[in-house]
């Protein structure tokens, strides 16, 4: 999982670029916090829908196949596990080398579809799971991580860009 308070500010104005330009695809930083919101409320975690969609008051978020329930827990232990160096690829040889490699083969090519219930409002976006470097080194979207896990307050930290400094006159 991203840690937002590491980041430098670059990296903080690059991500809050990048989580406005979904909200404006969606209709703006009040319907993408509600997707986020209610994402955070469903339970079994939205992921692991039968119909492979999750819908909310203000569109909904669709993929290819169904994720079954050992593979969003194991994606959630690993973010945990994670959060040194981001990279979720294994060594080989590693515990648990078998399944994290066919968690990142069965999501990797997969895409999310993020749409607006009314089109007027934008055309939506698509979300990709994991950012490829190399063979060796395959990091969590952070796009992903904010709508499916990052915490709230964290989302909203982002893409409000709190924690800037105030000039004082």
């Amino acid at each position: 999982m991203l840690d937002y308070n590491s980041l430098d500010e670059m990296a903080k104005r690059d991500f809050k670029k990048h989580l406005e330009e979904c909200a404006k695809a969606i209709g703006g930083k009040n319907y993408f916090l509600q997707l986020v919101e209610s994402i955070r409320d469903t339970r079994p975690h939205p992921l692991m829908a039968k119909n492979a969609r999750f819908q909310f008051s203000q569109g909904n978020v669709k993929w290819q196949k169904v994720i079954y329930k050992d593979k969003v827990h194991l994606l959630i232990k690993l973010l945990g596990e994670n959060q040194t160096n981001g990279n979720l690829m294994p060594k080989k040889g590693d515990k648990g080398f078998k399944p994290v490699m066919n968690l990142l083969r069965t999501l990797g090519p997969m895409k999310f579809e993020v749409n607006p219930k009314n089109k007027v409002n934008g055309d939506g976006f698509i979300l990709h799971p994991f950012d490829q470097i190399d063979n060796k080194t395959t990091h969590l979207n952070y796009i992903f991580d904010a709508v499916f896990f990052m915490p709230m307050y964290v989302v909203k930290k982002a893409l409000t860009g709190a924690g800037k400094k105030k000039k004082r006159s």
